[in-house]
């Protein structure tokens, strides 16, 4: 089974760092509680031609897409699988239904990996980046049209204790006190995942941003970002332990660096 490169899991292709340092600062200057809404709904008739799916909505973190389920389990974990489209795949319902929206081959200049949360004979619901929170979609797996992998990572959030924990295989190896979101802001729970990871080419308050596939619910338009929850550092260590940011999770600087080694598309799991 293939598994992601280390480039794969954790960096950004060099000649992309500049926009994603820019997607970068939106999260940053918003406290990833940003953006403004944008997507469509699902094409009426029949399978779409070429051209016509190219005018699907694409499941991204600026997105919004409709006609789609939503995670039935979503405090679950899923076995670690994660597939990435080696092109733009569509996304339906249910297996073999209309396609609604195209999940594309690339999130916020990096490689888009998605956690598996069911299959079928030549078909994988995942779960999609785009809003609503926790909205999945069937993608066909056809021949060469994914790359599967594993991770044995999981990343956990225990929003009532302000503790960030990550395991592997099954195995803790970290724990730290961190901040969350505020009452009126609050950090959203249940099954997300880790979908980029962002090197601001002049860090502000971070050295590094890894946004979820997951979005604040009090915030529509906040600092010019798509609203996009994010693990990031912290200049100020007394924000650790406290409810203050507008949805994303602020870290230790050893927290950031440990989980700068999950790899794309490994579960992320908030609990109140």
């Amino acid at each position: 089974m293939k598994q992601p490169s280390e480039h794969d899991r954790r960096t950004v292709p060099r000649g992309l760092v500049a926009g994603a340092a820019a997607m970068a600062a939106a999260l940053l200057a918003g406290g990833c509680g940003g953006g403004q809404r944008t997507g469509a709904g699902p094409v009426a008739g029949g399978r779409p031609a070429a051209t016509e799916a190219a005018r699907l909505p694409q499941a991204t973190t600026a997105t919004t897409v409709t006609g789609l389920p939503r995670d039935t389990a979503p405090f679950a974990t899923n076995d670690g699988t994660v597939v990435h489209p080696r092109r733009p795949v569509p996304v339906s319902a249910e297996p073999g239904g209309q396609p609604v929206a195209t999940l594309p081959d690339t999130q916020l200049g990096g490689p888009t990996w998605v956690p598996v949360v069911e299959s079928r004979p030549g078909w994988r619901r995942v779960l999609l980046p785009s809003r609503p929170n926790r909205v999945t979609g069937w993608i066909p797996d056809t021949p060469g049209a994914l790359d599967t992998a594993r991770s044995t990572q999981v990343v956990r959030v225990d929003i009532g204790d302000r503790r960030l924990t990550i395991e592997d295989a099954g195995r803790r190896v970290g724990a730290w006190t961190v901040a969350v979101g505020a009452a009126k802001t609050p950090t959203p729970t249940g099954r997300t995942f880790l979908l980029a990871s962002l090197a601001p080419a002049k860090p502000t308050f971070s050295p590094l941003i890894l946004p979820v596939g997951a979005h604040s619910d009090t915030l529509d338009t906040f600092g010019g970002g798509p609203g996009t929850v994010a693990f990031h550092g912290w200049p100020d260590a007394s924000v650790f332990g406290k409810a203050v940011t507008h949805g994303c999770v602020r870290v230790p600087k050893d927290a950031l660096a440990r989980l700068a080694k999950v790899p794309l598309g490994s579960p992320v799991i908030v609990t109140a």
